[in-house]
């Protein structure tokens, strides 16, 4: 699961990449149209430390973006829409018709984002971009922020060292920046439904722990101390963590229990100002399609029907014959054999053979793609202190490995987590998933904005996508329990465009959305509610997958009927990927070029 602007590379060889991009630039537009890419890509880095951060730019003339995190105050969030208009100005200043080929698809990519942001910033006052609550259980630098400094914030140096507790203190400074855009938000009408105020409360509570305790102590402490670094880093970090986050943290919990008297339990966006069409523009930001609300509503009919009948197929073929498919998944989550024991050694011996499942998975994928990822990957456990309001998601890696791609998995419960829906989870988020694709798109020949950029359709999609794959495969063949895992993922993804735009369109409850999606693919009443409460935040995103799964197999028949023999699966998947992450709609174009080109060959 990843953001619609989710931004990758490293460090070293995206200078590099720049270069050569602006080497190879014929004369004329190619030549501007590489060089705002390089300013806007500069622009960005300027404005986020952290991009800086998970690139590796954050030293030579860069090394105080290490100390620091990006600016969030009402000024800073005006400044960044000036900035959306005035590249969206220069970018429209390039004469598009003079472009063919990569270079088309490209400006085509940068001008669907600039131009979806544009609309979203002149008719809407409020939220992020993605969401609009800037503080809910599942957004807010308190969610991000943790995360971000373990597993992105490098330890090899005492200044690493300083710096870290130095964004103790930006952090800190960031909740109160927060705090202003909440205030402004609720002033305009715009409050989270209570049920997102109490989870938030809860994940705030529980990320309030004594600094022995609190992972943004211990991880500064431990990493320092493995690496031999002199100095008392728990004492710094201590005093930073107790004299700035915690009270900053404060702050925040005290706002939010402020709000619940304003809060209602309506669930979807149309309660907000203009909120038809704030759902309406989101979900085509999201999807990058043009399809209405009551298109992807029955989209989510159609493909859950098929799906189910397939369900009952396989659940016939392992003995399980009685009752609807939801009842039967149902059960299959209470199947004691699945399910590791909740402990330690459980959680571990869970992710060890899932990690056995990727090495089978990576054997077999030179006979689907040409070009592999270089990257490694690594499964992990989601932090205690985090798990409560996280999902199951993938980090990227460094192109030069020092830094691995990371699928991390929520195992607060085992229960949760049986292995039959494990192998399809472990295709999504690692190979031939996110893993795969983010890392193809770092390796490819791109510009660096398009090799840093990503649009969730897209990324999202092709991780479906991967699934289907996986059972193309073969993987499935002699596991029909593993399929219906992957069906069962399937469903949740059509539950997906059923439920979000229920929620958001038709004004479903949240009850009523949640019990929807339980009754589509068969999770627990809590596990649906979880997955509701999720896209009540961030709406028109749960839409993405299946609308991208289904654009790339299209586009994947489309390719195979135009070119007959001559189809091969992978090129057709290095096309798609090396071609980087783009609008839907710019991936059918993308795909005619690779159809023109293998026609003439």
């Amino acid at each position: 699961m990843l953001s619609r602007r989710h931004v990758l590379l490293s460090a070293s060889a995206s200078l590099a990449l720049v270069g050569v991009a602006r080497g190879q630039a014929s004369k004329g537009p190619e030549v501007q149209l590489n060089k705002a890419f390089d300013d806007f890509f500069n622009q960005e880095l300027d404005e986020s430390p952290e991009l800086a951060t998970s690139l590796g730019l954050d030293k030579g003339t860069r090394a105080a973006a290490k100390a620091k995190l990006h600016q969030g105050s009402l000024a800073d969030v005006e400044r960044h829409r000036r900035e959306n208009t005035a590249q969206l100005a220069r970018l429209k200043g390039i004469d598009r018709p003079a472009l063919s080929g990569m270079p088309a698809v490209n400006y085509d990519s940068v001008l669907y984002d600039l131009e979806t942001t544009e609309a979203g910033n002149r008719r809407f006052n409020y939220g992020d971009g993605s969401s609009p609550y800037i503080l809910s259980q599942i957004t807010g630098a308190w969610q991000d922020v943790p995360d971000f400094l373990a597993s992105q914030h490098t330890i090899e140096t005492a200044a690493d060292c300083e710096a870290y507790v130095a964004r103790l203190g930006e952090f800190a400074r960031l909740m109160d920046q927060e705090i202003e855009r909440v205030r402004h938000d609720v002033a305009l009408g715009v409050t989270p439904p209570d049920f997102c105020i109490d989870g938030a409360l809860g994940g705030m509570k529980s990320l309030h722990a004594p600094a022995a305790q609190s992972t943004l102590v211990t991880s500064l402490a431990e990493r320092a101390k493995a690496k031999g670094l002199a100095g008392d880093w728990t004492a710094k970090a201590t005093k930073a963590y107790e004299a700035q986050v915690l009270p900053a943290l404060e702050r925040q919990m005290a706002l939010l229990t402020s709000l619940k008297g304003k809060a209602t339990h309506d669930a979807g966006v149309w309660k907000l100002p203009d909120g038809e069409a704030y759902y309406a523009h989101a979900l085509q930001a999201e999807t990058t399609t043009t399809m209405t609300p009551a298109e992807v509503h029955q989209l989510g009919l159609d493909v859950t029907r098929d799906l189910q009948a397939r369900a009952d197929v396989l659940f016939r073929k392992i003995g399980m014959t009685g009752g609807t498919v939801t009842e039967r998944y149902g059960a299959l989550f209470k199947d004691p054999k699945y399910i590791y024991p909740n402990t330690d050694a459980g959680k571990a011996k869970e992710i060890n053979d899932l990690n056995a499942l990727v090495q089978g998975m990576q054997s077999r994928l030179p006979t689907y793609f040409g070009m592999l990822p270089k990257t490694p990957l690594e499964i992990r456990r989601i932090p205690a202190a985090t798990e409560a309001g996280a999902s199951t998601h993938y980090t990227d890696g460094s192109l030069d490995g020092a830094r691995p791609g990371i699928y991390w998995l929520n195992l607060r419960d085992t229960a949760e987590a049986p292995f039959w829906d494990m192998p399809t989870t472990t295709f999504h988020e690692g190979i031939p998933g996110h893993h795969l694709q983010l890392t193809l798109q770092k390796q490819a020949d791109l510009p660096m904005l398009r090799k840093a950029g990503g649009f969730g359709a897209y990324i999202e999609g092709w991780a479906l996508y991967s699934e289907q794959l996986a059972q193309e495969m073969g993987f499935y063949a002699d596991h029909p329990d593993w399929e219906l895992g992957y069906i069962h993922d399937a469903l949740l993804r059509s539950g997906r465009l059923i439920t979000d735009t229920g929620l958001h369109s038709l004004r479903w409850t949240r009850e009523k959305a949640a019990q929807t999606l339980a009754d589509t693919d068969g999770d627990p009443i809590s596990l649906a509610t979880q997955e509701i409460e999720r896209y009540c935040v961030w709406p028109g995103q749960a839409c993405s997958y299946m609308v991208g799964k289904v654009t790339i197999l299209r586009l994947r028949e489309k390719a195979r009927a135009a070119l007959g023999p001559r189809f091969d699966i992978r090129q057709f998947h290095d096309a798609v990927l090396l071609a980087g992450s783009m609008p839907l709609t710019v991936l059918e174009h993308a795909v005619d070029n690779y159809i023109t080109a293998h026609r003439a060959a």
